[in-house]
């Protein structure tokens, strides 16, 4: 038999694609009103009173009854765990339903290895039980859980044995089992194995394949499904989000609303994470407004990604709002607010935030400390970022990451301390990687040194051979000093290694619609507008004596001439801005790449020249550009 209590928890997370449908098509079955007693906020302490009322009443010894309040404390509320487990000790005859609801439970719980030594009772059952479709379908989802491939496996063998391979939910289980594991090919050799695959299946193979990245197949099915359900839509939004295709994932969620679809949490966790990738604000905005009209509960995750959208579309106002509004905060809260504003320059505040954090008793992770560290950079606090680093192991007993140890090299380096940077990185308990010889040598080209730039950029060949951005700051070292025999050396070693550099792409949004520009664009439907523009600001930054700078070997273009470098993304992106947007509304810009000096300093005066706000992230960092100076102080 099988209770109300296995109906109204699913197997799988609410997010599954098969929880639902396996669901809809189980028995309902009342239970006793005493066991209907047993919610997910009940005590152990009432379950005891409980668990005393149905021994008095002689009702456990009713096997199937029993089952249902072991089901029932299990699968209600983990912590009770351990209690069902004792109810199961004393129970006589239990039935399969029991075991699986027990399996289950350990399934989803932090031990769910416990879920095997279930499938033992029922092998060696004195009533000689057998497994059926739903054991397996949690034993499947049970491997997933611990990511463990060989168990995996032999569930896969034991199901073929008792010959349960054609079950459509134990099929859509080892789907979504495969894609915990990462192996894309199983689940295609799975899903093309279904004969006439139904709806379960499809939209766990949709969520798989988007999940790991195979969108484009993931998509080809989605359009060929006669029904989606919501988890459908879901997955295949995040699916583009994850994989950086952030403005498929915003049109398909239009798409969406415009079919009627119900939109949840998972839905605008992906959306926000969409706008965040692409610093879509207006779209941001709206996505807010819609949860709040809808009253969509502001889960943890919700909020978090709430935050980091308006922090990384430049908004630390609203972001640092929405973070005060949240009523529960964990540490992956209090780390995106300590991120966003690192991200954004605000250094001094960033490390205020931490200390109220450890103030309001959450313990920082890595994440939380790859801010701190960002934070203390970015407005020169070496001696504080030392400390933070040093606490990270002994204080809190965490192994700094690659990460942390690039950012204390960024840390030297952005003050100008090169030799104690060089120390820093020669003394790293790991190899240094290209994140800790990128931020020397980003640091050599400030400070001009080059010697020590030349070091830094042969390590990072060493490591990457086709790392584009050592030899472009490389020649930026050589050109400032006017040294065009080793520029064209770097130019020829280029050609001959086959290394291109990556195009220049900005985006910007307007109306909540995104535009993309990349170098030398000339494709945009405005862009004779653009280019009275561009005509408009040479003209005004010649009034306030600006020279382009032409030393940087900008290998965007071949050219390195005066009239190439206004080609750049950011200026075509900037002047359309210009165009576009009211006097009042700020330029809001995202660069695939980190901003240029000569695009740096244009930015500046142009902000002064058109009195506008002009906010730019590129690769590193964020640039907020007023009255003709930036938020980075000419360190980035």
């Amino acid at each position: 038999m099988i209770c109300a209590a296995f109906l109204r928890c699913p197997k799988y997370p609410l997010d599954h694609p098969s929880s639902s449908l396996i669901m809809s098509s189980l028995r309902f079955i009342a239970k006793h009103p005493t066991i209907s007693m047993v919610e997910p906020c009940t005590t152990l302490r009432e379950l005891k009173q409980i668990h005393t009322q149905l021994f008095i009443n002689g009702l456990l010894n009713n096997p199937h009854l029993a089952g249902q309040f072991i089901a029932s404390i299990a699968l209600n509320n983990p912590s009770n765990l351990y209690y069902s487990n004792q109810v199961l000790d004393h129970s006589q005859k239990p039935t399969l339903f029991t075991f699986n609801s027990m399996i289950r439970a350990h399934s989803k719980s932090s031990t769910p290895h416990r879920s095997f030594h279930f499938y033992s009772r029922i092998l060696h059952s004195i009533d000689n039980l057998a497994p059926d479709n739903y054991t397996f379908t949690f034993l499947v989802r049970t491997s997933a859980q611990l990511l463990a491939p060989q168990i995996g496996s032999s569930v896969y063998c034991a199901l073929l044995k008792y010959g349960f391979e054609h079950d459509p939910h134990v099929r859509s289980g080892l789907i979504y089992m495969y894609a915990e594991f990462g192996d894309l090919v199983a689940c295609h050799r799975v899903y093309s194995s279904i004969g006439e695959p139904d709806l379960v299946c499809q939209t766990a193979t949709v969520s798989a394949c988007a999940k790991m990245g195979d969108v484009g197949f993931a998509r080809k099915l989605f359009d060929k499904m006669s029904q989606k359900d919501p988890i459908a839509w879901n997955a295949m939004i995040s699916g583009y989000a994850q994989c950086g295709q952030s403005r498929e994932a915003l049109t398909l969620f239009n798409l969406m609303q415009r079919e009627g679809v119900k939109v949840n949490e998972v839905s605008m966790v992906s959306v926000l994470s969409a706008c965040a990738h692409l610093g879509a604000l207006d779209q941001g905005r709206w996505a807010h407004v819609y949860i709040e009209r809808n009253k969509l509960r502001m889960t943890l995750t919700l909020g978090t990604a709430l935050i980091d959208m308006y922090s990384k579309c430049g908004n630390m106002n609203k972001a640092m709002e929405a973070f005060w509004r949240m009523k529960e905060k964990n540490v992956y809260t209090w780390s995106s607010a300590i991120g966003g504003l690192a991200m954004n320059g605000a250094g001094e505040k960033c490390l205020e935030l931490f200390s109220l954090m450890k103030q309001d008793g959450v313990q920082p992770n890595e994440v939380t400390f790859v801010s701190v560290l960002r934070g203390c950079s970015v407005v020169g606090l070496v001696e504080e970022g030392r400390k933070h680093f040093v606490s990270m192991g002994k204080v809190y007993g965490i192994e700094p990451q690659l990460e942390h140890y690039g950012l204390m090299v960024d840390l030297y380096g952005r003050a100008g301390r090169l030799d104690e940077a060089l120390n820093f990185i020669n003394s790293m308990p790991v190899r240094p990687h290209v994140g800790a010889w990128g931020a020397l040598l980003n640091a050599c080209k400030i400070y001009k040194n080059m010697e020590m730039g030349e070091l830094a950029s042969r390590k990072i060949v060493e490591i990457e051979a086709k790392n584009h951005g050592a030899y472009v700051l490389l020649s930026n070292i050589y050109a400032d000093t006017k040294d065009w025999d080793r520029v064209s050396n770097v130019r020829q070693t280029m050609n001959v290694k086959g290394v291109r550099k990556q195009p220049g792409c900005s985006v910007i949004e307007v109306g909540g619609e995104v535009h993309e520009f990349f170098v030398g664009d000339k494709s945009h439907p405005r862009y004779a507008e653009i280019q009275v523009m561009l005509g408009e600001i040479a003209k005004r930054l010649k009034l306030l004596g600006y020279v382009a700078n032409t030393n940087p070997v900008l290998f965007d273009i071949e050219e390195e001439e005066e009239d190439a470098l206004c080609m750049h993304s950011e200026k075509i992106a900037i002047a359309f801005g210009l165009i576009s947007l009211g006097p009042d509304v700020p330029i809001r810009i995202v660069k695939n790449l980190r901003v240029c000096w000569d695009c740096h300093d244009a930015t500046k005066m142009i902000s002064k020249a058109f009195n506008r706000e002009i906010i730019v992230r590129d690769r590193n960092r964020f640039h907020h550009f007023r009255a003709g100076e930036c938020s980075c102080k000419g360190y980035w």
